[in-house]
């Protein structure tokens, strides 16, 4: 639905047409056009609900020695969707991610795993494109393995065995 409406009631036609073809009554695609915005500060405190809604996502960043090589193995190798920010900066769209924190003696340190469904297919997929793997290890939340990247760092890939949030 785009464009300029010239009364109120065109764009609720409108509306009404495009809620219908998804098969959304149009009383209720009336109720979504004209609900209240959402207040933030409230919704981030009701009970059992935490501060949550103030993250609308993550940006993960790769530092590495070589950054045409790693970007384009992102792109090309992984095939992670990006677009050009500009000047060839290339921001990848990540899937569903979630967040785990673990004890260790270092403070400061983060590690970045890519999940997959089945990880022999995963690896057997990447080698096909030239990659590098290591041999998969088993552990009580996963299978695991690295890929290395061109620019001498490594990207963790698993198969998750844990329940997802």
């Amino acid at each position: 639905m785009c464009g300029v409406f010239e009364s109120r009631s065109a764009f609720h036609k409108a509306a009404d047409e495009d809620f219908i073809n998804c098969r959304v009554k149009p009383t209720l695609a009336r109720r979504i056009l004209h609900a209240r915005p959402i207040n933030l500060y409230h919704a981030q405190r009701r009970p059992g609900r935490g501060l949550a809604a103030m993250i609308s996502g993550a940006h993960v960043m790769i530092f590495t020695r070589d950054e045409d090589a790693d970007r384009a193995f992102l792109r090309d190798v992984l095939e992670i969707p990006c677009v050009d920010a500009g000047g060839g900066w290339l921001i990848y769209k990540l899937p569903p991610t979630e967040l785990g924190v673990h004890g260790g003696p270092d403070n400061d340190h983060h590690q970045l795993y890519l999940m997959c469904d089945n990880l022999d297919e995963a690896i057997t997929s990447l080698k096909l494109k030239g990659a590098q793997c290591s041999e998969p290890f088993a552990a009580s939340w996963g299978r695991a393995t690295s890929i290395k990247l061109p620019g001498g760092g490594k990207l963790g890939l698993y198969e998750p065995r844990h329940e997802h949030p």
